[in-house]
């Protein structure tokens, strides 16, 4: 345990270091102090424009037969009297419900509206979750969208709304880092531009424009590589162009560019993201969603070309594959990671076939450790041990170094030690009739297994060495035991169907050909 939480630590950078030492004895001192969050700092806001264009919020809240009902995450609650810290659902529900994003879906009036934000705001002081800075940061920005659009002018919610950027101020999240601080610049920088307050507004850019610098990679992608959160922060950073000061547009337009960019290129035709790392679907604005958000704010949104996200796609024929060729990131807050180093996902005719099996809670428990796991993804597994060291839910111990041998528009070739003396090497080849991927294990002395984690809308047949599934054929040239058994596929959070995942186990090298059926 001790050498885990060696190869876990080693990796934080100082500033994390300092904040996770500095916050909890800070705590331990205002304890001790009966130090009380203040909530009656008034300051006036006034309507910010907002783009026509932006994404309309999920439909989460309704209001029938005297009950307030909430679906978050496919769990259901109904309250006579809302409880605004329930937590039976776990904390990302009790975070959603806290994030009011309900407020701006399109089914909410606004008198129905300030009913929730009244309701919530005498509660406020003694809430635990929703005084913690990301809920309060997206709560924040969801409650300026909902009085500008309705041009609401409201002494205490105006007075709830700037105490609580204060309380964000004094608590920013430098000893997480990652989306969480960008969130929270994202906010201070709305909430600067309502109350029109310099020090928001000059704090919430420096925050935006530094981590920016950081997070985005040169192919456009979030360096967490869930195209979940990728479309989140782009969401979010659309939303501040909207609103933004002339002296920073062209700054943040240039980030918007990127991401637009790698956010096409990794979606498939038919919108789907790609499920790997922590992603689900429905819960962030959709491709097509955003790309419109993006032409609409004058900014050019072509496909961009993939490369230190780690992320391969290739196109052929009505097929697309996309493969996980990079390392986990980043190094310093791996949390979204999973121990899926050479995992790939494919489409044909716009239709899944192998999927990532996607995540279904991050409550820390048996099924997020396995969601995480190597055996949950489309690659190899050895002596039925993890790649990297997956474990608490969001941590990685020990990680794989990751190397690209060889690259081509039609191949990519990579290896890493993630078994450590045991080298994976794996390649994908595009031919003629579909795809190649070659598996060598450079140990004789392991058990190999390799999995194909099938969609639930496939059909999938063993004969002899050979599967078959829609209209391909799959062929394994030295397999020692194959065979299918069950799944649970997580779609959404909280939301699993039962499907198949072909388990084929080799030794030393594998070759799997993906063949397109002549008639297709």
């Amino acid at each position: 345990m001790l050498l885990r939480y060696f190869h876990t630590l080693r990796y934080l950078k100082p500033t994390q270091v300092y904040y996770q030492l500095y916050y909890k004895l800070r705590r331990v001192f205002r304890k001790l102090s009966k130090h009380k969050l203040a909530f009656n700092y008034y300051k006036k806001g006034a309507a910010l424009n907002f783009n026509e264009a932006m994404p309309k919020a999920y439909e989460s809240y309704s209001f029938r037969d005297n009950q307030h009902h909430f679906s978050f995450l496919n769990l259901q609650t109904s309250f006579d009297y809302i409880d605004w810290d329930y937590a039976a659902h776990g904390k990302l529900w009790t975070y959603n419900l806290n994030y009011f994003d309900f407020l701006n879906q399109e089914s909410i009036h606004k008198e129905e509206g300030l009913l929730l934000i009244h309701d919530f705001i005498p509660q406020l002081p003694q809430l635990k979750n929703a005084n913690e800075p990301y809920p309060i940061s997206l709560r924040g920005i969801n409650w300026i969208k909902f009085l500008s659009k309705h041009n609401i002018s409201d002494q205490a919610i105006d007075t709830a709304l700037y105490s609580e950027y204060l309380v964000l101020m004094d608590n920013l999240e430098y000893h997480l880092l990652g989306n969480h601080l960008l969130e929270n610049g994202f906010s201070l920088y709305v909430g600067g531009c309502y109350f029109k307050d310099e020090k928001l507004i000059t704090k919430g850019f420096e925050i935006i424009s530094k981590e920016l610098k950081e997070q985005i990679l040169e192919d456009g992608a979030h360096y967490e590589l869930s195209a979940m959160y990728h479309q989140i922060l782009l969401s979010r950073l659309l939303d501040c162009i909207s609103i933004a000061k002339e002296n920073h547009v062209d700054v943040l337009k240039v980030y918007a560019q990127k991401m637009s960019s790698w956010l096409q290129v990794i979606s498939f035709n038919n919108g789907d993201i790609p499920l790997v790392n922590d992603a689900a679907k429905n819960i962030a604005p959709t491709t097509s969603e955003l790309i419109a958000y993006t032409k609409s704010l004058g900014i050019a949104a072509a496909k961009g070309k993939l490369s230190d996200s780690g992320y391969r796609k290739f196109d052929f024929g009505n097929s697309e594959l996309i493969v996980d060729a990079g390392k986990i990131g980043p190094s310093y807050i791996p949390g979204h990671a999973h121990a899926d180093i050479f995992n790939f996902v494919f489409y044909d005719n716009s239709a899944p076939i192998i999927v990532d099996t996607g995540i279904s809670t991050y409550e820390k428990n048996q099924r997020r450790q396995d969601e995480r796991s190597t055996f949950s993804h489309n690659t190899v597994e050895i002596n039925g041990a993890n790649q990297v060291d997956v474990w608490g839910g969001f941590r990685v111990g020990k990680r794989a170094n990751v190397k690209i041998d060889r690259e081509s528009a039609t191949e990519i070739t990579a290896s890493h030690n993630g078994y450590e003396k045991t080298i994976h090497q794996r390649s994908w080849k595009i031919s003629e009739r579909g795809f190649d991927i070659l598996d060598t294990v450079k140990n004789k002395n392991v058990s190999a297994k390799a999995y194909l984690h099938f969609h639930p809308s496939c059909t999938v047949v063993i004969e002899n060495n050979l599967i078959k599934v829609n209209n391909w054929s799959i062929h394994f040239n030295q397999s020692k035991n194959l065979y299918l058994q069950p799944f649970a596929y997580a779609e959404e959070y909280n939301k699993l169907k039962e499907s198949t995942v072909a388990v084929i186990e080799f030794e030393s090298s594998l070759l799997t050909s993906f063949t397109k059926a002549i008639n297709y």
